[in-house]
């Protein structure tokens, strides 16, 4: 297995201290780099995982934080403070914002090869970097397929992946069809996954918590999932080395 560095890294978004999990790669040079957002609960092990594991690829991986911490395990503190942030485009981009300027400040980032790939909540807020006109190779969202502002989409520079539970009641067929259009009329050179079967959050192991009703595991297709990112990044990242 290859050697990686980890670490944490504090930051300021929000209002708050966030801290955010750092993976690196084996060696000194630098290398192409994802920011990687979490579920509406904050960052967990399970996103410090994916951040190792990216590493271990060869990518500077940046798991995010998105609650100055902390882990909301209560469903209903986590919607009171995801559902407002959702319906703010400007607060998740200075969320975004924020982690994606830790991210560039490592020196083993090669700043002109970053992907955003993000979970729910996280990945919306992938999605809302791209509508700002951030530079990003890619962007990548599981769970999270937010419809932004009118005609901000066509700011978008990069190809974008979609992941989503064909049984998902959270991101049901209409939420579906309206961000596919969306990137459509934007001109954005889009994807969409639909993982037949699977619920919300069908990505994430099973929780020692309570979850919001329509949440659940499928192991076959988390990691179908974690293969389709993979193959964005080597795609978009990679491709040209």
């Amino acid at each position: 297995m290859t050697t990686i560095t980890t670490r944490t890294v504090e930051y300021l978004a929000d209002g708050l201290t966030m801290i955010g999990h750092l993976a690196l790669p084996a060696g000194a040079d630098r290398r192409p780099a994802v920011l990687l957002g979490p579920e509406g609960m904050g960052l967990s092990d399970v996103e410090r995982r994916r951040a190792d594991a990216l590493a271990e690829l060869g990518y500077v991986a940046l798991a995010f934080d998105l609650h100055g911490g902390r882990y909301l395990d209560d469903p209903e503190e986590m919607l009171a403070r995801c559902m407002p942030l959702l319906a703010d485009p400007e607060r998740m981009r200075d969320i975004g914002h924020a982690a994606l300027d830790t991210l560039r400040a490592e020196p083993r980032t090669d700043p002109d090869r970053i992907a955003a790939v993000g979970y729910g909540t996280g990945g919306a807020i992938a999605l809302e970097l791209g509508r700002a006109g951030v530079d990003l190779r890619a962007i990548g969202t599981v769970n999270g397929l937010i419809t932004g502002r009118p005609g901000e989409a066509a700011r978008i520079r990069c190809p974008v992946w979609a992941g989503v539970g064909s049984e998902d009641p959270i991101m049901p067929p209409a939420q579906r069809e309206a961000f596919t259009a969306e990137m459509q009329a934007a001109g954005v050179d889009w994807r969409l996954m639909v993982y037949g079967g699977a619920l919300h959050g069908f990505h994430h192991p099973p929780v020692d918590h309570a979850a919001l009703p329509g949440v659940g595991h499928h192991p076959q297709h988390a990691q179908r999932a974690w293969h389709d990112v993979v193959d964005l990044l080597t795609e978009c990242l990679t491709s040209a080395e």
